[in-house]
């Protein structure tokens, strides 16, 4: 069919780079690890993962960056918690170049996502408006 966009298989590196990220690191009580909501919550996870940081650097970071795109991919909210996160574990400037590269990564993920699967969606659900939009 003309106009029609061919859908392609997600990879599975993600979810093997996920999986990687928490096969490796230590072992310990996670039940501090949550979307942080608020100063406090921030301010916990801060204080368990500062440790963690300065061991298991590159799997926070990794950790880190799956979070916060996927938290921007599906715009759950809390990414600025996660941006303040970022400088107080990683310092100001490496803090603010990652929050750059996540956010980035995170808002062109949401848009090729809703590209795939929202065009498609719309165009099924309601051809008739849609036609109409673009007249106008």
């Amino acid at each position: 069919m003309e106009g029609r966009e061919e859908v392609k298989e997600p990879k599975p590196s993600f979810l093997l780079g996920l999986a990687g990220v928490y096969l490796t690191m230590p072992a310990s009580d996670y039940s501090f690890l949550k979307f942080p909501r608020s100063l406090e919550d921030l301010q916990l996870l801060r204080d368990h993962l500062e440790s963690y940081t300065s061991d298991y650097t590159i799997q926070v970071l990794l950790g880190y960056c799956v979070v916060y795109i996927f938290m921007q991919t599906f715009m759950i909210p809390g990414t600025v918690f996660m941006s303040l996160l970022a400088g107080a574990l990683f310092g100001v400037f490496k803090g603010v170049a990652l929050v750059v590269f996540t956010a980035t990564a995170g808002a062109s993920s949401c848009y090729f996502l809703s590209k795939v699967v929202g065009r498609p969606l719309v165009f099924s659900l309601w051809p008739d408006k849609l036609s109409f939009f673009q007249a106008q």
